[in-house]
């Protein structure tokens, strides 16, 4: 048997942000759908990633949940918002949605600050981290769009940044990771 070792608004929190990561998944996914059936693949290549990403996201904070003792309560998430009307708008409602996670999670880590709940508070900090670079790779794909020409961008711009994108990994490098020897 175990023993719940969250308290009920810690659990509510963290099942309500475990529901924004599934949310998250679904947002990506919608946009790399959308993106795909505009031709362009590279750049819903990389988005299905991420959609990926945002789900295992979900995952940990579940697996977090039960070993804890806590009940995960997963339930229905809302339809993404509409389709972007183009890759720039695409773009920055990704770059929004960066910054909306971003403020829920700090809400989390403040919450297990404010009640002591130091493994709550050391697990987040791993999402702390990886909400930098979500934020820096939002802003890696802002500017992309902005030097291809941002809502004006046509043609040979946005087909280089396709391919661009069908390669990149995704991964931004963080400044507290830099070093003389690997800036």
């Amino acid at each position: 048997m175990k023993t719940n070792r969250l308290s009920e608004k810690l659990s509510a929190a963290l099942n309500e942000q475990m529901t924004k990561e599934a949310h998250a998944s679904q947002i990506y996914l919608s946009y790399a759908a959308w993106a795909d059936n505009n031709g362009f693949s590279g750049i819903a290549n990389f988005l299905f990633r991420h959609a990926a990403e945002e789900r295992n996201h979900m995952m940990k904070i579940l697996e977090y949940i039960l070993n804890r003792g806590a009940k995960a309560k997963v339930i229905a998430i809302p339809a993404p918002a509409n389709d972007p009307i183009s890759v720039n708008n695409c773009f920055e409602k990704v770059f929004k949605h960066e910054i909306d996670n971003t403020n829920s999670i700090y809400k989390v880590v403040k919450m297990a600050l404010v009640e002591e709940d130091w493994a709550t508070w050391n697990f987040l900090q791993w999402f702390v981290k990886e909400q930098i670079e979500e934020e820096n790779l939002a802003n890696y794909l802002m500017d992309k769009i902005t030097l291809a020409g941002g809502e004006n961008a046509k043609g040979d711009a946005l087909y280089q940044l396709d391919k661009d994108l069908e390669k990149t990994s995704g991964e931004v490098k963080l400044a507290q990771d830099a070093t003389t020897t690997n800036p």
